[in-house]
Formats: C-alpha cells, structure tokens, sequence
C-alpha cells in the first residue's frame, strides 16, 4: 500500500466514523472497524481490554527492542453538528466534535505503515474509549486490565483547533490540568416570593458563595496556572415560590498540589462561612479520583520534537488548563502528549474543540499518520 493510498484510506475510515459517531463506553461499532482493520494487517489483536469497546493492537518485531505504545480515543460528544460537511453525523444529538474519529484513523494509518516494516521491539496500538467520560474515563479500566504492562514508553496525538494546520504542539514537563470538579447542594427553608423574611433563600446563598469562590485568585500564586469556574446553578420551578434546595456545580483547574491543596480548602471553607451566616446548610462533593495533572517526561519530549520538526513545524506550546486522562499512562511510562493543528481560515477550519461547527483540515491528517509512525520506530530501538 502505498503512502497515497494509505491517505486515501485514512480520509475514508475518518468520514465513515465521523458519521456514525458513538457516546462514551457505546463505541461498539468504531471498535468492530478497528479490530476488523488491525487483523486484515495481520495485527494481533485484543478486544475488551478493560472496557467492552476497549481495543488493543500488538505488532512484534523480529528483533529485540523496546515496547512503545500509541493511543487514539474514539469517543463522541453529545452534541449536534452543525456543518454541512457530506459525511456529518447521521446521529441526532451526537458528533465527533472533538476530533477522536480522526486521532483512530490517524493512528490505523500508522498500523498501516508499521505493519510493512521491519521494526525492533514491539509496538502497541491502543485504541480507548471514553475519554469524554469526565469521571473514571477509559485510560484507568484499561491500564487495570494490562494494556500497557511492559511498555517503555507510551505516546498520543489531539487534533486542535487551536493551533494552525500542520503545527505540532507540545512542552516538556507539566502540559494539561487536574481537573477537580465540584458540587454544592444548599439546603434552605422555602416560602412565599413575597416574604422572603420568613424563608432561608438557597438562591441567594448560591449567589454569595459564587462571589466569595471567586476571591480565591487573592489566596493562589498569581504565576502558577489556575482556574475555577462555577457552571451551573439549579434551583427553583416558578416565579413566586422561595425554594427549599438548591445545586451549584463547577471545575477548578491546577498543574501543582501546593495551588490545588490551597483552592479546595478555600472552597470548603467558603462554603461553610458563607451558609452558617446565612443560615443554610450545605454539603460539598468533589469527584473521587480526578485525572492527573498531565506531565510529559522532559528528556523524551526533547527527542519527540526533533523528530516531529522532521514532518512539520514544532511549537512549544505555554500549559493548557484542560485535562485528559492520557495523563494515566503518562504515570506508568515515560512519554510525550503534543497536539496536531488544523486551524485553517481559507477552509473554513476556525471552530475549536467542542463546537457544533468544528471541522478537521484533512490535509494534516497524513502528518499526524507519519508521527505516530516515526515515534514508534526511533522509540522500539533505543
């Protein structure tokens, strides 16, 4: 198969997934096509590493060398596309608007090429659902279940809007966030709209504690990376009536322990103050186990980047306070996470990650297909 043929395929298997886009842990059919691409390769293949959709490629070389994995998510979001691309999502309420159709054909067009040559080691092909999850999310199952015992090095490609079509992007050391979400239930005593006096109002508690949350940028260092953000607020079901509850959710972004330890106490005793003087009650959850912070290992990153300025232009790129839980297999091996551009104006190609309106330049997807494949084959023989 040819290097041309290989783009039109990749195109082809990218068009076909995003139009039958699948939720978090539903990727029953984008999994079949991976595991049906994988064996016609002759790949050795493992399906339900983990997680029922979960699906794991082994490509062995001939000669000794070391163990490198590449992964791709193949989970959608629930939104609904807004393009008028030929080949949108024939889903209602579903869309690859994050880019994971093209992170799997980028990474089966890697098989593609690795799977013709003579290469050291063994390279492993992880295919994870549920990266969208925003709870356990689908890297944790897998490593539980084995999908990268042995490996030496573990690497991952996001497609982006943020950067122009055809850059990589990446750093060395700290990338991408912790994120701890958060959510607040106030309990007050309900009433008549008209006399609030009689009533303990959860509403307005709600307000306070945002106001109060929002003073933590005076208690955190102002050169290290943070956000909180309150995003939304329930309570209430008609104009005249005081409710008894209400629910405030949010997300506080950090790259260090010493600024996370500082903003999750400030919030817990935000909450407390703040609905003790007003005589409310409230109950604080965070999410168990959040993704770690994400933290590219700083000498293998060197070496990724000058192998990725060989294929196009290389950025190093400032922290980003959005998480992924590619941040778990960067716990258990050493290696890079970097980001593929495909901002392109002349195409239309200006909506970033999560929009209805996002759209992929495909030109830059063979670029992202040849990274995959030349960090497998200088990493199996080092």
């Amino acid at each position: 198969m040819s290097l041309e043929e290989v783009k039109e395929k990749v195109v082809e298997i990218r068009r076909e997934i995003h139009k039958h886009p699948e939720l978090s842990y539903k990727e029953f059919k984008t999994s079949k096509l991976i595991a049906d691409v994988l064996t016609s390769l002759g790949i050795e293949v493992e399906t339900g590493v983990g997680l029922p959709t979960a699906v794991v490629g082994r490509l062995k070389g001939k000669k000794g060398g070391k163990t490198v994995a590449l992964r791709a998510d193949m989970d959608a979001l629930p939104v609904k596309e807004e393009t008028s691309l030929p080949f949108k999502s024939e889903v209602e309420g579903v869309m690859h608007a994050c880019g994971h159709d093209t992170h799997v054909a980028m990474l089966l067009g890697a098989a593609m090429i690795l799977s013709r040559e003579d290469i050291q080691g063994e390279v492993r092909f992880l295919f994870q659902p549920a990266e969208e999850d925003g709870g356990m999310g689908g890297a944790k199952p897998m490593i539980e279940a084995g999908a990268i015992d042995g490996v030496d090095y573990v690497f991952g490609i996001h497609i982006s809007g943020s950067y122009p079509a055809g850059v990589f992007a990446t750093r060395k050391g700290p990338f991408m966030a912790l994120p701890d979400s958060f959510k607040i239930e106030i309990h007050g005593r309900g009433g008549h709209g008209s006399a609030p006096q009689e009533t303990v109002d959860p509403i307005f508690v709600a307000v306070q504690i945002v106001n109060q949350l929002y003073g933590v940028y005076r208690r955190v260092d102002p050169v290290q990376p943070f956000v909180i953000s309150v995003t939304s607020i329930h309570s209430g079901t008609t104009d005249n009536v005081i409710p008894d509850n209400a629910v405030m959710e949010g997300t506080i972004r950090t790259l260090d322990e010493i600024t996370r330890t500082r903003a999750l106490d400030y919030l817990r005793k935000v909450v407390d103050h703040v609905c003790e003087a007003h005589g409310a009650t409230c109950e604080v959850h965070m999410m168990e186990d959040p993704y770690p912070v994400t933290i590219n290992d700083p000498g293998t990153t060197e070496e990724v980047m000058k192998i990725l300025s060989k294929i196009s232009n290389v950025i190093e790129t400032p922290p980003i306070m959005g998480a992924e839980d590619f941040s778990r297999f960067l716990e258990r091996s050493k290696g890079t996470y970097f980001f593929l551009g495909t901002r392109n104006e002349k195409k239309g190609c200006v909506y970033p990650n999560h929009s209805s309106k996002f759209c992929v330049d495909e030109d830059v997807l063979m670029l992202g297909v040849r990274a995959h494949a030349e960090l497998a084959k200088h990493f199996t023989r080092t």
